[in-house]
């Protein structure tokens, strides 16, 4: 089974499996490198750096896999962690920096978390995506920490005069327990920098029995400064000289200015200038790496209030030729016939799916559907740029820092867009023609892993020759998001005499600009449960036209096909008469990897033990009042096993109450208790908006849905209660800020269905008159 399905990798640069520990290829291998001491850099006792050798074949899948500067210890005792991820919430600032600190032995107060350069020379890759900072970074930084502390006991043992095996560590110092001595790592580390690098055979680790840090609830290192308000956020940022900046495009995707009343802008109060940007590249389509810009017009004022103000007098005519005339209702009944009338391409098929069917005790079929969905993080995009002679600078709020490197030089013409993007990044990193900062974003989930909005400030800037900061509004950014593809799928199961699947069908429409492909994020999802049992599977995958721009939302595919997976499989547990938590557990069948030892491949005794841990834990089969129920879920998504069950009651006038929701998760050793427990809260309360009301719909391709009156958040009075449990499988640790989203809707809908008689396959649940 491979990753896709189980790991969004936006960059397609991911390796197809994530190997174990022992022989991460994103690991350091210390046998192979060399450690340096830096020297003119004030106060730095020692600084530690990995200098990564890279094959042709590894050069392929990354950039340059480097690791460099991760570990600095200062004179005045800091301990100075650099985390190389881009921060939008997940809490990657403080989870990796841990992965270090434990192996270093580091006092967790003595440690100052910085971010990382973008480099990819020293760093390798740096995103945030697909939940996969955690299991691509684990074995590197556990190495790197595990050398820095042999380091300084070797140190220890030469200052000392003592064997290195009669010392030990405590936070942040070595110590002799025989004569009772200790040294501070400060004092150690100008003659640790002297040391040769271990070779890797002679590294140790350390017991998790004796871990102070990892497993441990360790508050975000950005906490109190998010409290106080300080700058961390692209919205913060001010440069000197730096002009402000809106950027107004045709609500109809494609369509572009003819004129506008420019002069009239221009003798507004505080306006320095207004014009056309042509744009390039074409319609927006999604792609990490794109080059492409909308034309628009641009508004560029002394401050932000005076550019939005001016923007309200701005008068354009647009031409529609080109323009997106995208219907959302014309493309969901397009959608459903496609489904009905068995059209389009099968894209997988095992066994004999037609036997099967023709010789089922009963056959079980329903069609799910869901919207568009955008992202609505709660920082609009932003971004602030400096062009000047030739290179330009950015301060960007983004998921992919490198992949606006490369888009960057494309629009600013230091590069072809046929070029390969590993090369454009290295002649820029090289010529210093574009530089990017990585900057603390407010949310993101997906929509910053395109990066249109720093490709827009950069030409703006260069236009006008000075720094510019451009923020997008609430309605910009939905108007323009590379929104969630909408699901219409149907499914078909075939049942035994025992109430066993013998056979299963997926039918699910692809939106495509083209007509000929599938939009990214759009094609079907793996059917994981029906893969582990079940003989016979056909997947077809019908192409339905649309120029909407769509792109990866949190937990990309899995979290709209979970629903109507889940949902279904309990429709084929009811048509059964089966319980359903006896039903789903005997659709994994025997314990086993579905792929043997690949840790982003469904592992069905972890899916069974996390379906029996929450089902123990929310007491399932027990008495319920009626019109309440319980509600089961389980899904396999960005290598974490994750069931959930929710307890839901609903009224006389279909209004929801959901009491408490019970989460059990396996994404192996968690780094950060309180940051899990926090991305899977947040994961449910973000699945309960988007069942609830959340929905885009198109008219002659534009939004009819422009700010959170129509695109509601869930409100603090309608959050249940959330009972969080991990199961910690002694395997490579994954990420969290997926896998507890999809299987929310499935465990809300099948409640409703317990509770009501009502199948809900449609959300959001407020298209069946529900209410919450």
């Amino acid at each position: 089974m491979g990753i896709k399905g189980s790991i969004h990798d936006p960059l397609n640069l991911l390796h197809q499996h994530t190997p174990s520990p022992s022989t991460s290829s994103g690991a350091i291998d210390l046998s192979r490198r060399r450690f340096l001491v830096l020297s003119g850099m004030s106060g730095l006792a020692l600084a530690l750096v990995g200098c990564d050798e890279t094959t042709a074949s590894e050069a392929s899948v990354s950039v340059v896999e480097t690791i460099n500067q991760y570990v600095q210890i200062d004179t005045d005792g800091s301990i100075i962690l650099f985390s190389p991820h881009p921060e939008i919430g997940q809490g990657v600032r403080t989870s990796l920096p841990m992965i270090l600190a434990e192996e270093l032995d580091a006092d967790w107060n003595d440690v100052v978390v910085r971010s990382a350069d973008i480099d990819v020379r020293r760093y390798g890759l740096q995103y945030a995506g697909g939940s996969t900072s955690v299991i691509r970074r684990y074995p590197e930084l556990r190495r790197l920490g595990a050398a820095a502390r042999h380091m300084l006991l070797e140190a220890a043992a030469q200052s000392l005069d003592v064997p290195m095996a009669e010392l030990t560590t405590e936070p942040s110092r070595v110590v002799h327990e025989p004569s009772g001595r200790a040294l501070p790592y400060a004092s150690l580390a100008s003659e640790a920098a002297t040391v040769s690098p271990p070779a890797e055979e002679v590294l140790t680790y350390k017991d998790p029995t004796t871990y102070r840090l990892l497993g441990k609830r360790i508050t975000s290192v950005d906490n109190d400064a998010i409290v106080r308000g300080e700058p961390l956020f692209g919205i913060d940022i001010v440069r000197p000289g730096m002009l402000y900046v809106t950027y107004v495009k045709c609500p109809s995707v494609g369509g572009t200015p003819k004129a506008a009343n420019l002069e009239d802008i221009k003798a507004l109060p505080g306006i320095v200038d207004a014009f056309i940007l042509e744009g390039m590249g074409g319609l927006p389509s999604y792609n990490p790496t794109s080059h492409t810009v909308a034309p628009g017009v641009a508004i560029v004022a002394k401050s932000t209030w005076q550019a939005l103000k001016a923007r309200q007098s701005l008068e354009v005519e647009w031409d529609l030729s080109e323009a997106s005339t995208d219907d959302s209702d014309v493309i969901a009944e397009e959608a459903r016939h496609l489904v009905e009338t068995e059209a389009g391409q099968v894209a997988s098929v095992t066994g004999d799916v037609d036997s099967a069917f023709a010789s089922a005790h009963q056959t079980v079929d329903a069609y799910y559907q869901t919207d568009f969905a955008c992202h609505a993080q709660l920082e609009p995009n932003c971004c602030v740029a400096d062009y000047r002679e030739g290179a330009v600078e950015v301060w960007a709020p983004t998921q992919t820092p490198v992949a606006t490197v490369a888009g960057l030089m494309v629009v600013l013409g230091h590069a072809k867009p046929e070029d390969d993007p590993q090369q454009v990044v290295g002649a820029a990193l090289t010529s210093a023609k574009v530089i990017v900062h990585q900057i603390r974003a407010g949310g993101g989930f997906g929509r910053r892993l395109e990066n249109d909005y720093a490709r827009e400030a950069a030409l703006i800037s260069r236009k006008i020759g000075a720094p510019v900061k451009l923020q997008w509004t609430r309605e910009d950014d939905m108007a323009f998001d590379y929104f969630r593809p909408p699901l219409f799928v149907g499914l078909k199961a075939a049942l035994t005499e025992n109430g066993t699947v013998s056979a299963w069908e997926t039918r699910q429409v692809s939106v495509s600009a083209d007509g000929d492909t599938p939009n990214r994020d759009s094609q079907p999802e793996e059917v994981f449960l029906a893969q582990a049992t079940v003989p016979n599977i056909r997947i077809v995958n019908p192409l339905v036209a649309s120029k909407t721009p769509t792109g990866p939302m949190r937990a990309p595919g899995a979290n709209t096909f979970a629903f109507a997976e889940q949902s279904f499989i309990h429709e084929l547990a009811v048509a059964a008469g089966r319980d359903h938590v006896d039903f789903l557990i005997d659709m994994l069948g025997e314990r086993r990897w579905l792929e043997d030892g690949n840790p982003l491949a469904l592992n069905t005794g972890r899916a069974i033990d996390v379906i029996q841990s929450v089902a123990m834990r929310a007491g399932w089969g027990k008495d319920m009042p009626d019109g309440r129920g319980l509600g089961l879920s389980f899904y396999f998504s960005h290598a974490g096993h994750v069931a959930e069950i929710a307890d839901v009651s609903v009224d006389a006038d279909k209004a929801v109450t959901i009491h408490k929701v019970w989460v059990v998760s396996d994404i192996g050793p968690v780094i950060n208790l309180s940051g899990a427990e926090g991305q899977v809260e947040g994961s449910v309360i973000d699945a309960i908006s988007t069942l609830t009301a959340q929905r885009v719909t198109f008219k002659n391709g534009a939004a009819q849905q422009s700010n959170y009156d129509t695109y509601p958040l869930l409100r603090v009075d309608r959050t249940p209660e959330i009972d969080v449990h991990f199961i910690q499988t002694p395997t490579i640790p994954s990420g969290m800020g997926e896998p507890a989203l999809p299987p929310l809707a499935g465990a809300v809908c099948n409640a409703i269905y317990t509770a009501t008689g009502e199948r809900i396959r449609r959300l959001p649940i407020s298209e069946a008159g529900f209410t919450l």
